[in-house]
């Protein structure tokens, strides 16, 4: 299926994280932060340092951002921070950025299914069950199926044990791909993270056609 922009989305999205995301992390060992996880640069530390750092920067209108060169830039000023730092930022920026990814009328939209995708990086990282598949799975997909037009990707029908998906954009002289995969799959896909052959089928695209993030 195709979804409309709901503008809550974003926020609600940032919030059912808190709420799951947080308590973890607040009970995880130090050690633990420092796991690799599928962002090659970035420790589990270094993962929540720019997710706090983006939503920050979006609360206090600090745009255009989020090149590689800023995101950088905002992990190297992180590096001192305590870990409790590092997390009450994150849960601020996640409590407080809805408003502001809601004004914006889409633009930022592609920043908070960032954040949920990255939560599931630090999931994952910590071997977490179902790390792409939280409480905000219903928002996540819907907003990557309007990400996935808007960073012009090809169109694909998905197939999921929850529903159909509708991805991408119609190229002339080329059919609808076909994919079929867990939802978990899908996000990891389209995000670039490494994904087992076994896990899915594709018909009709190549798999790096897919990606939003690059």
């Amino acid at each position: 299926m195709t979804a409309r922009r709901d503008p809550e989305r974003p926020g609600r999205l940032l919030r059912t994280e808190r709420e799951t995301l947080l308590p973890l992390l607040r009970r995880t060992p130090p050690e633990d932060f420092e796991r690799p996880t599928a962002c090659p640069d970035w420790n589990v530390r270094e993962v929540l340092a720019h997710c706090g750092a983006a939503l920050v920067r979006i609360i206090e209108g600090r745009l255009p951002a989020f090149t590689p060169e800023h995101n950088a830039q905002d992990v190297a000023e992180r590096a001192d921070w305590s870990l409790d730092r590092i997390l009450d930022e994150l849960e601020y920026g996640m409590t407080e950025a809805g408003p502001a990814i809601e004004a914006a009328g889409g633009e930022l939209d592609v920043i908070a299914l960032g954040e949920w995708v990255h939560a599931g990086d630090v999931r994952d990282a910590l071997g977490e069950p179902g790390a792409y598949e939280g409480l905000g799975l219903d928002d996540a997909l819907a907003l990557l199926a309007t990400v996935s037009r808007e960073r012009s990707t090809p169109r694909v029908c998905a197939f999921t044990p929850r529903g159909s998906w509708l991805l991408g954009n119609l190229v002339d002289g080329r059919a609808a791909a076909q994919l079929s995969s867990d939802e978990g799959t899908l996000i990891r896909m389209y995000t670039g993270r490494p994904v087992a052959p076994e896990r899915y089928s594709l018909a009709g695209a190549r798999r790096e056609e897919l990606v939003i993030y690059r």
